[in-house]
C-alpha cells in the first residue's frame, strides 16, 4: 500500500507540473481568457481530489504523520489556490489590487509544487528502505 501511496505522489506531482504548463499556455493563447484557462481550471480542481486521496491513502498505509500532513498541506494549499482566484477576480479584471492578489495564485502554486515534491522524495525512501530480518527465537 505503500508503493501505491508513492505511485499516486508522483502522479500529484506530475500534475501540478502539467498545471505551470497550462497556466503558461493559457496566458499565451490567443482565445478569450475564461476559454484560454479552462484546462488549466479543470485540472486544478482534479488536483484537488487527487491531494485529498493521496492524503487518505497516506493515512490508510500508516505512512509517517509527516509525510501525511504534508500531503494535507499540500490539499490546503491547493484549496487556497481557488480562494485566491475567487478574490482576485472580485476585484475585477482589470484593477491593480486583483492583479497583485493573482500574482499570490503563482507563489502559492510554487509552494503546492514544493509540498508534493516533498511527499514524493520522503514517500521514496519509505519504501526504499530494506525489510527489517525477522528475528527468529533459538
Amino acid at each position: 500500500m505503500k508503493r501505491v501511496f508513492t505511485g499516486l505522489a508522483a502522479l500529484l506531482f506530475l500534475a501540478v507540473i502539467a498545471q505551470f504548463f497550462l497556466a503558461a499556455s493559457g496566458a499565451f493563447d490567443s482565445a478569450p481568457t475564461d476559454e484560454a484557462f479552462q484546462p488549466h481550471r479543470v485540472l486544478g480542481y482534479s488536483i484537488l481530489i487527487l491531494a485529498v486521496v493521496v492524503t487518505v491513502v497516506g493515512a490508510i498505509a500508516q505512512m509517517p504523520r509527516r509525510i501525511v500532513g504534508i500531503a494535507g498541506l499540500a490539499v490546503v494549499l491547493v484549496l487556497v489556490q481557488v480562494v485566491i482566484a475567487e478574490v482576485a477576480k472580485a476585484f475585477g479584471d482589470g484593477s491593480t489590487a486583483g492583479h497583485l492578489i493573482f500574482g499570490l495564485h503563482a507563489v502559492n502554486g510554487l509552494l503546492t509544487m514544493g509540498a508534493t515534491e516533498t511527499v514524493v522524495q520522503r514517500a521514496r525512501k519509505v519504501t526504499a528502505k530494506p525489510a527489517e530480518p525477522s528475528r527468529v527465537a533459538a
